[in-house]
């Protein structure tokens, strides 16, 4: 079984993969006769190819056994992803770049629990990976007519450091 060694995210390092969405480094303006600070453009937001539309989902990720291991990767070739957690927890982010049509070498990354990630339109990513406790995302992406998810099982077991 092979073993991916998570590295701290950061905007440089997912860079090839899409979007961090965090806080630091952020242009930031007042608003509302400055009741509120607004975190501007945080995320490139990719949905309309063939007619999409953006969709705003809640998801709700069962948390995963440790160590995870990882069994599916997937890719929406239509649009963006974009996860959004709703409480300060560290979780698992796992890419590849694509390898002929299927997901090549992985890479894990965990997050300082606020981050949030964009996955860019035809990156390869493992499905949510919540840890410790049943944890509530934010999830925008794209609805509209075609197909916008492909699944790959990985040819062997992988499974990630704690």
């Amino acid at each position: 079984m092979r073993t991916l060694h998570p590295e701290p995210l950061t905007a440089a390092a997912f860079a090839p993969f899409g979007d961090v969405i965090e806080l630091a480094g952020a242009r930031q303006m007042p608003i509302n006769a400055g009741t509120t600070i607004r975190f501007h453009d945080l995320a490139q937001v990719d949905v309309l190819a063939e007619g999409g539309r953006t969709l705003i989902n809640l998801f709700r990720a069962q948390p995963r056994d440790v160590p995870v291991r990882l069994s599916l990767m997937e890719r929406h070739p239509l649009g963006s992803q974009a996860f959004l957690p709703l409480v300060d927890a560290p979780y698992y982010v796992v890419v590849a770049e694509d390898d002929h049509g299927r997901p090549g070498a992985l890479r894990a990354f965990v997050t300082n629990g606020w981050q949030g990630v964009n996955y860019a339109k035809n990156v390869w990513h493992h499905p949510l990976l919540a840890l410790g406790a049943v944890r509530d995302f934010i999830v925008v992406d794209r609805g509209g007519a075609g197909v916008n998810l492909e699944e790959h099982l990985l040819d062997e077991a992988v499974c990630i450091a704690t």
